[in-house]
């Protein structure tokens, strides 16, 4: 038998899955997993959505092959919609098209854009299809910081510098997941002043742009002048609008990015199901209401979390936005890395988290909680790790 084949060398073990094997054997012996790990939103997509859903499917002439690129309505919504959010004038047939969700999104660029040996910036951690895309496509990885600050900018610097060939693109995911971490404005502007000077293309993750818990809304970097010379943004409707399954996202900006795009899409799909993309476009078209009560349901999760995880005797930094929390593995278990204390959450505590280096390798002393449970699931949450940790610390055994 030939040995594995090439792109599949490239990929590592994928370490979700580990603990995905531990929470069926322990629901497999009837245990009640508390499932905090994948950010699959509990929330029903909204009733007008749907019932926009189910009108259109039972018209048969929808039923047919439909756009790659996203039907006109679809486009036009969604330029609206970065008018209205961000005063960014976008043109639908050549600055806007639909995705099979931002993950799909980000690697068909990755596929258009990258020739072997290309060097990518990628932040650590990261959503692991930021790197894993441009990896599958021939492409390098070299590692920056996640955090949008001074050190960001100077590792920037020194990435240019040192990297040989010179990077060709740099990825931004604000609000991050994995970290929850904020982009200012006045960064995107230092970001895009250094990629017009260096020749760089920038690639911006913002699909949790409407899961925020401050006053002030997340920035896109289209709202900084000249960035649509070099930047083309991600966003999906899977969250804002408990879509998931439905897997509807947008890359929008640089013509010939999204150009590029385009032709590699015509290639492989035919687009989301027509109703899909109807039902999306009345989405958007909405006047916001859905996506104030998603938020808010979030925010009151997140409080709880936070509030009943410190009761445990676990301290958790209230994220600002997502719909995640980037947790801290409490001092005595980060020995253990994080892939390992997230089996000895499953194992004592009945609850899953997503291992932080599941997102990289500066991920390994942090572990991520999706707040994909209600309320009073998390409190329960919270009880059944006090009881782990209790009893560990009585034991003095933290593996």
């Amino acid at each position: 038998m030939p040995q594995e084949f090439h792109k599949i060398r490239r990929l590592p073990p994928y370490v979700f899955e580990q603990v995905n094997r531990l929470k069926a054997a322990a629901r497999a012996k009837s245990a009640d997993i508390i499932d905090l790990g994948m950010g699959n939103p509990d929330l029903p997509t909204p009733q007008g959505i749907v019932d926009k859903l189910c009108e259109v499917v039972k018209n048969p002439s929808s039923h047919g092959y439909s756009s790659s690129k996203g039907i006109p309505g679809l486009r036009r919504a969604q330029a609206n919609y970065y008018a209205r959010r961000f005063g960014v004038k976008l043109d639908p047939d050549t600055q806007v098209i639909a995705t099979l969700g931002s993950k799909e999104g980000f690697a068909n660029m990755a596929q258009a854009i990258t020739a072997p040996g290309d060097v990518i910036l990628c932040p650590d951690p990261t959503y692991p299809i930021h790197s894993f895309g441009f990896i599958m496509s021939g492409g390098v990885i070299r590692s920056m910081p996640a955090m949008p600050d001074d050190s960001f900018l100077e590792a920037l610097s020194r990435a240019v510098r040192h990297s040989i060939p010179k990077p060709i693109a740099l990825i931004l995911n604000y609000p991050s997941n994995p970290t929850a971490c904020l982009a200012t404005l006045e960064f995107y502007k230092n970001v895009v002043a250094f990629a017009k000077k260096h020749e760089i293309i920038l690639l911006s993750d913002l699909a949790y742009s409407e899961i925020y818990f401050d006053d002030t809304p997340p920035p896109s970097i289209l709202q900084v002048p000249g960035a649509m010379d070099v930047a083309v943004e991600f966003t999906s409707m899977s969250k804002t609008f408990s879509m998931p399954g439905w897997r509807m996202g947008f890359a929008v900006g640089n013509e010939r990015l999204i150009a590029a795009l385009t032709r590699v899409k015509s290639y492989l799909d035919y687009g989301a199901f027509t109703p899909i993309q109807v039902a999306a476009t009345a989405a958007l078209n909405g006047d916001g209401s859905d996506i104030a009560q998603v938020r808010g349901i979030y925010k009151k999760r997140r409080d709880t979390m936070v509030e009943s995880f410190a009761r445990a005797g676990w301290d958790i930094p209230p994220p600002p936005a997502t719909m995640f929390a980037w947790a801290p593995i409490p001092e005595r278990f980060k020995h253990l890395g994080s892939l390992e204390f997230a089996k000895q959450l499953i194992e004592h505590a009945e609850v899953a988290v997503s291992p932080g280096v599941g997102f990289g390798e500066h991920g390994d002393d942090h572990v991520r909680i999706a707040l994909v449970e209600n309320e009073h699931r998390l409190r329960q949450a919270a009880r059944n790790i006090k009881r782990f940790l209790s009893a560990d610390e009585k034991t003095g055994n933290a593996g």
